[in-house]
């Protein structure tokens, strides 16, 4: 097996189409096309079932996947070791972040990083934090920056950069708002069942925090009216200012307390961790252990 070969088959499953696998492995379709057909030739079977809109990949492709990734992934580690011990600064380091938080994090954070290791080839990619899980376990990801309850980690490593509060969000005109605090000063606590009447924008049942803040409802002793949900927390504010609901979001998108917004403390501060994950069975390289200290630097 040819490591170049290797990397041109798992583009095209990722990809599902040869034309965007060429595309990012900066081919000619042609020639991408060219290196399939020999292999299949040597191997004596198809690796993918080709349509015009999907190529997935046929049960010996599936296998041959996975050696293939295995073998990317050892490649990449000894790679990172060898790089570790001669000093050498050079490599290709993986990350991934969610959307909205994430990107904030990795434009604040890469700059630095290049400073110190301007050689080092990083691939930046926006996932959610189950796709982030998926990739890790599987050796396709280096490093992933999530948030995310205790009760959701996988058994791969977690550090936890910090923990951050759960809070409540309200209207600036709405009746109660005047109970807030000042600006500047800690956050007044109010119960949820103050609101048990009131619209609510959620975010999407499939993200981490919805499980937790579904919890939250249920202790408080109510299921809320749920205008409807979302996978972004801007969208949430966004409703709040415009006075059409209330919402559950995590402190960093509040944490300037921004106009026509009221914030809360809920009474048994719930709390989720901001983490750096990455593989069970792999060993951090500097540049890893570097990139998470700089992003911990930014959370604190």
């Amino acid at each position: 097996m040819e490591l170049k070969q290797l990397e041109y088959i798992v583009k095209i499953a990722e990809e599902k189409s040869i034309t965007r696998a060429a595309e990012k492995l900066f081919l000619t379709q042609s020639a991408l096309n060219q290196q399939l057909l020999r292999l299949e030739k040597d191997l004596g079977v198809r690796l993918f079932k080709r349509t015009k809109s999907d190529w997935c990949p046929t049960p010996a492709g599936q296998i041959y996947l996975e050696g293939a990734k295995e073998i990317l992934s050892i490649k990449r580690r000894t790679y990172n070791r060898i790089g570790d011990l001669a000093d050498t600064k050079k490599g290709c380091l993986s990350i991934g972040f969610t959307p909205g938080r994430g990107i904030e994090m990795f434009t604040n954070v890469y700059p630095r990083f290049h400073r110190l290791y301007p050689d080092m080839a990083v691939e930046p990619n926006e996932l959610s934090v189950l796709k982030q899980q998926a990739l890790i376990a599987c050796g396709d990801l280096d490093l992933g920056f999530m948030t995310l309850c205790r009760n959701q980690r996988t058994l791969d490593n977690y550090i936890t950069l910090f923990e951050e509060e759960i809070i409540l969000a309200i209207p600036q005109g709405h009746p109660v708002s005047s109970r807030a605090a000042q600006k500047g000063k800690p956050l007044a606590v109010m119960d949820l069942s103050q609101l048990k009447y009131e619209p609510f924008v959620l975010m999407y049942k499939e993200s981490t925090i919805r499980r937790m803040i579904d919890d939250i409802f249920r202790r408080s002793g109510f299921v809320p009216k749920v205008l409807f949900e979302t996978s972004s927390n801007a969208t949430i504010l966004s409703m709040i200012r415009a006075s059409l609901c209330c919402g559950v979001v995590p402190r960093h998108y509040v944490k300037n307390q921004p106009e026509g917004i009221a914030c809360f403390s809920l009474p048994s501060r719930p709390v989720w961790d901001v983490t750096a994950s990455y593989g069970r069975y792999t060993s951090l390289s500097q540049p890893a252990k570097t990139f998470i200290s700089l992003a911990k630097e930014y959370w604190s």
